[in-house]
């Protein structure tokens, strides 16, 4: 059986694989699909600024099938927040590029209008107070 990737290219597998593996047909009822995005920022971002920007992103492009649309924090990691925003389309290759275009034109947000946002390493310093019974050094 011959099956056509996203991408294009011609796919050839045994139909022996299909017939002892099950699948599913994502395109039998429709060819509707929710792409999803990730993005980490700064635990001080504006995630409340940051989604009213994603979905005017989305909104506006043509690749965006007007019903699915979500910006939700998901993930609380040692240095970052995850956020990740959902948006449907009219198929996947539809919803892979529209996730593609809102990751690029985030990421440009957050470069010119919140760079406070973008991931960042903090140091603390650790300093000991002298100890009472340390003799003073004299050099």
């Amino acid at each position: 059986m011959v099956v056509r990737l996203w991408d294009l290219r011609r796919l050839i597998v045994p139909l022996t694989y299909f017939i002892e593996k099950p699948f599913q047909n994502w395109s039998r009822e429709s060819t509707r699909r929710i792409g999803a995005m990730s993005l980490h920022v700064d635990y001080t971002a504006p995630v409340e600024r940051i989604r009213t920007k994603a979905i005017e992103i989305v909104q506006a492009s043509p690749l965006w099938d007007g019903q699915d649309l979500k910006l939700q924090v998901t993930e609380a990691h040692e240095r970052t927040i995850e956020l990740r925003v959902i948006a449907s389309a009219r198929n996947s290759g539809d919803a892979y590029d529209l996730a593609c275009q809102l990751r690029e034109k985030l990421i440009t947000f957050l470069q010119s209008e919140l760079p406070s946002a973008l991931p960042r390493v903090r140091q603390q310093a650790l300093t000991t107070a002298p100890s009472a019974s340390a003799p003073d050094r004299v050099l």
